[in-house]
Parts: structure tokens; C-alpha cells; sequence
């Protein structure tokens, strides 16, 4: 099946943020091959070590979060009246 990974790598890297601990890890619970992209995107370190978490650069720290929010953000309260 042909997909856009780019698309796939973002949604991956949003969900992450659910995962969030100790500052900038996550629980590694995503497919192997996104995980080489985001780390070849140089938003996580090694994710191939035997850790059952991975490291996010500071780059991908804040990217995550960023795409946390943009997909998955509740949109703001309206005003009354």
C-alpha cells in the first residue's frame, strides 16, 4: 500500500507526547521503521537499544508537543453571548 510516510511520522511523533516521562522519553510502542524515520529525522536518538523507551532530541520534544496540540488539542472555549 502506498502512503505518505512523512504524514504517518508526524501523527507517530504526536502520539509520543502521550507517552511522555522523565523529561523526554516515551514508551517505544510504535512500529520499528517510523521509529528509524524519526530518528533519522533527528527528532529521537537510538530507538534500536534495548530500552522499552526512547529518547526525544530537544527538537523532537518540542515538535511532539507541538503536534500534540495541533491534531489532537481541544479547540478554545467560545465566548458566551
Amino acid at each position: 500500500m502506498n502512503f505518505d510516510q512523512d504524514k504517518v511520522d508526524e501523527m507517530a511523533l504526536a502520539l509520543l507526547f502521550l507517552t511522555l516521562h522523565d523529561g523526554n522519553r516515551a514508551w517505544k510502542g510504535m512500529d520499528w521503521d517510523v521509529l528509524e524515520r524519526l530518528c533519522t529525522k533527528g527528532l529521537i536518538y537510538d530507538a534500536a537499544n534495548k530500552s522499552k523507551s526512547v529518547a526525544l532530541t530537544d527538537e523532537g520534544l518540542i515538535k511532539c508537543r507541538e503536534l500534540f496540540l495541533k491534531h489532537f488539542g481541544a479547540p478554545p472555549p467560545r465566548a458566551a453571548g
